[in-house]
């Protein structure tokens, strides 16, 4: 089947700013595969609109009135079971990136993501990976190391840290020097364009070696990666 044959992705906003659910809307229905079904004001109103509608993705904002987006997790994937949520805010805190990936959110985006940006992430998710904007790579990796101000030895992060050697030794001994180099880069959150800075390179070579890089070590998203480069000392 090709894509122009695919049933379109059908999309529920859920945002308690009107202006920036019409904005959204328009943006969304420009990309080719993506269908804005309707948009709710609240929680409540999500959750109603996400039992009757059945969408693929919800695109949940944290700051909601009432019951917040990471509070209203549970009774969204009840609503809608099949539905991917993806939060959307303008939340950069740590705590709201651990508690919606906890609350089985497929990813966490912030409202800065460019429209072609956000129709990837959509489709990404669609295919069953997690996306996370790259500015809270570094902080998804302090959940995952358990680094949070106010975590507990016992229910810290929604990720456990290994308790015997990773099975990625291999894996990544087989990345090269530069390859390791760019990994780091991922671990730390940063974007293609930061580590290719870095690194004197240009953009369009860091992503080639992305690609390398998420072949060898058997992953789909950089969110994987940057979780076995902590895992072993990359960063």
């Amino acid at each position: 089947m090709s894509p122009s044959d695919r049933p379109p992705v059908r999309i529920l906003i859920v945002d308690d700013h009107t202006l920036f659910r019409r904005g959204l809307t328009a943006l969304l229905l420009r990309e080719p595969g993506l269908l804005v079904l309707d948009d709710a004001a609240d929680a409540s109103q999500g959750i109603r609109k996400a039992q009757e509608l059945q969408p693929d993705v919800i695109l949940l904002d944290n700051h909601l009135p009432g019951v917040n987006g990471v509070d209203a997790l549970p009774a969204l994937r009840e609503a809608a079971p099949l539905a991917r949520i993806l939060m959307l805010t303008v939340s950069e805190d740590e705590h709201d990136l651990a508690a919606a990936l906890r609350g089985g959110a497929a990813g966490y985006l912030l409202k800065t993501i460019e429209g072609e940006a956000l129709a990837q992430a959509i489709t990404q998710a669609m295919q069953g990976d997690s996306v996370v904007a790259p500015e809270m790579l570094s902080k998804l990796v302090a959940a995952f190391r358990g680094s949070l101000p106010d975590a507990s030895p016992t229910e810290s992060t929604p990720f456990a840290a290994p308790s015997s050697p990773s099975p990625h030794h291999a894996a990544l001994a087989s990345l090269s020097p530069r390859e390791l180099d760019i990994l780091s880069g991922i671990a730390r959150g940063a974007s293609n364009k930061e580590i290719a800075r870095e690194h004197g390179i240009a953009e369009t070579t860091v992503k080639i070696h992305v690609q390398h890089i998420l072949r060898k070590l058997d992953v789909s998203s950089r969110v994987h990666a940057a979780v076995i480069a902590t895992e072993n000392g990359l960063l």
